[in-house]
């Protein structure tokens, strides 16, 4: 008797993705590696502000632009709150990829605890601590000419 197809193993992971760096990419290569179909969430410029207190530097329609040019990536979605559940809901992802540093942390094991029933896998990669938008954006305003009036 033949095997039945397996389905396609869906991944999803989300973030602002300003400034893009390493980290960004080591998280989507790997998400991806470890998937049939990866769909990535930008979170969208309103709900970065809202959370952040600032705008991305880098447009939202910029972002989703980058972040689907990546041959890792099959989708970009616009991510507009936080709520991963329904997210799940929606796109019907089979496993979350988030970064290492969110281990533990008491959102992420009650988002475990929601999918553990649906199925849904959280997998946690190696944070790529030396780099994040933070510290570029920080960096690049602190480069700016005086003369700019430009502030921090």
């Amino acid at each position: 008797m033949p095997t039945p197809p397996q389905t396609p193993r869906i991944g999803y992971t989300a973030g602002v993705y300003d400034m893009f760096h390493i980290g960004h990419l080591n998280l989507l290569t790997r998400a991806r590696a470890a998937c049939d179909h990866l769909i990535v969430g930008v979170t969208t410029d309103a709900l970065a502000a809202a959370r952040k207190g600032r705008p991305p530097v880098i447009p939202e329609a910029e972002r989703m632009a980058i972040v689907g040019a990546l041959r890792c990536v099959d989708r970009v979605v616009a991510q507009t709150d936080m709520d991963k559940a329904a997210a799940q809901a929606t796109l019907g992802f089979d496993v979350m990829f988030v970064g290492d540093d969110w281990k533990g942390h008491p959102a992420w094991v009650a988002l475990e605890a929601v999918f553990a029933p649906r199925g849904v896998e959280i997998v946690y990669f190696p944070y790529t601590g030396h780099v994040s938008s933070s510290a570029l954006r920080a960096a690049g305003l602190q480069a700016l000419p005086e003369e700019t009036g430009r502030t921090g």
